[in-house]
């Protein structure tokens, strides 16, 4: 069957698998080998790299999605090096180092097993996205449009993790490094592979939790921003007495970090904190930071001396401005971090090492370096199902006249004591709401009054 829709090549395609930043869906309905081959085939067909490199996670169904691309990209006329099993920020690596045209990474990062995805990039590491080159990609395989090259392109494998490991360490001072005690939970996704040779090179006591790599998260989701998955790490903290903890997703792109008394840091915090770090070097720098982030980000830039700029939510966003900026570094709520030095891809890694740094060289617990500058209270994000989002929107703006108001993404009032976001989800029928204030009755207050117009 498989070899069959090869040479046969027009096909049913799930539309709906093409993401705002990336492919995702369910393996094998909605993605599966002929569809990987045929996405292998568009990319080639149009972005016509000479060289392409992929990579993929350790889900059951990625090693095959992987070898249906490269065949698609090969007949395309692509040269491919397959960097086997990595993580996405190493993917982002190898295309940023070596000058690939083009990079895949076959994954779906944080989702439940049944699932597996794309995250797809071009030269130095900038992402395709749902309203550019990925619906060029789509448009040729619902159309069959693709463009087969008369000699095909070679396949290679190539290792690049000692090369990946050494970028990563070169973004700090290891002799400022203390012997911190580190629980990291790799939810048996990439981290597993990859912090063991990153903490050999660290004076830190590692105590790792689900390294094993497995596809199937017998432990818990590979999706650390859900307080359910970071119980287990939690816990290990309480019993090591360990100076911190660290998760990641599946991919191992995202952290999330967790405090000496088991507090779990919002992607915000940490911005603060690697923005801390990277001002100091590099007094005067540019600093972007998405809307969902607490107040306390752009505080901190301005005080540490740098500059801020707001953006929307979401990479393939992001990492355009940072370019535009020349923004050192940039930092979202949902656990991406992305460093200019590092092609303006986001890594994890990097900023827990950054972070590491910091702290060491203040002497401080980190739940004491966070409260220096957290003086607010937050929501979290708060999902809430509507049939008509514009329209419910525009009632939000109605029943709130009042405040500064903004629609740079969704809509956000600000106030004196408070500010709320209330944004549509870019996959699903859903309104996001995110509310921080400086105390908790006012929190509290401000979720009950727009959740009452979101769900009435």
């Amino acid at each position: 069957m498989i070899n069959r829709l090869y040479y046969f090549l027009r096909m049913e395609i799930d539309g709906s698998i093409f993401k705002a930043y990336d492919v995702r869906g369910t393996y094998p309905d909605q993605l599966n080998d002929e569809t990987a081959y045929a996405i292998g085939l568009g990319l080639a067909t149009l972005l016509k790299p000479k060289c392409a490199v992929i990579g993929h996670d350790m889900r059951k169904s990625s090693d095959s999605l992987n070898s249906a691309v490269i065949k698609g990209l090969t007949e395309g006329g692509a040269d491919v090096d397959d960097i086997g099993l990595v993580s996405t920020d190493g993917m982002y690596f190898a295309v940023g180092k070596y000058g690939y045209d083009c990079g895949i990474m076959i994954t779906a990062s944080h989702n439940p097993p049944e699932y597996n995805g794309m995250k797809i990039c071009e030269k130095e590491a900038v992402p395709l996205s749902g309203d550019g080159k990925l619906a060029g990609v789509k448009d040729i395989i619902v159309n069959d449009k693709y463009e087969k090259a008369q000699k095909p392109g070679s396949i290679a494998k190539k290792r690049i993790i000692s090369d990946y490991i050494d970028h990563i360490l070169s973004f700090v001072d290891l002799s400022k490094i203390r012997p911190f005690k580190i629980a990291v939970d790799a939810g048996n996704g990439m981290a597993g592979m990859i912090i063991p040779e990153i903490f050999e090179k660290l004076p830190c006591e590692l105590i790792p939790m689900y390294f094993e790599l497995d596809g199937s998260f017998p432990n818990h989701p590979a999706s650390p921003i859900e307080p359910e998955n970071v119980a287990d790490l939690k816990a290990k903290i309480a019993e090591t007495g360990a100076d911190l903890g660290a998760a990641f997703d599946g991919d191992a792109d995202r952290v999330f970090l967790i405090d000496e008394n088991c507090k779990t840091l919002g992607g915000d915090m940490v911005t603060a904190l690697v923005t801390k770090a990277l001002l100091k070097k590099n007094p005067g720098s540019t600093i972007l930071y998405n809307l969902i982030c607490s107040k306390a980000v752009p505080e901190v830039i301005e005080s540490s001396g740098g500059k801020a700029v707001r953006t929307r939510v979401g990479h393939a966003l992001i990492k355009p401005l940072m370019k535009k900026y020349n923004a050192i570094f940039g930092g979202e709520h949902s656990g991406h971090f992305y460093f200019r030095d590092n092609w303006y891809a986001d890594s994890g890694l990097i900023a827990l090492l950054v972070c590491l740094e910091l702290i060491s060289e203040a002497g401080l617990p980190l739940s004491e370096q966070v409260a220096a500058f957290d003086h607010y209270v937050r929501s979290g994000e708060i999902n809430s199902k509507v049939d008509d989002i514009e329209g419910k929107l525009q009632e939000i703006e109605r029943e709130f006249p009042d405040g500064k108001i903004d629609k740079l993404d969704g809509l956000t009032k600000e106030y004196d004591d408070r500010w709320f976001n209330v944004r549509p989800s870019n996959t699903e029928p859903l309104l996001r709401l995110n509310v921080e204030a400086d105390d908790e009755k006012r929190l509290t207050e401000t979720i009950e009054l727009v959740l009452d117009v979101i769900r009435k």
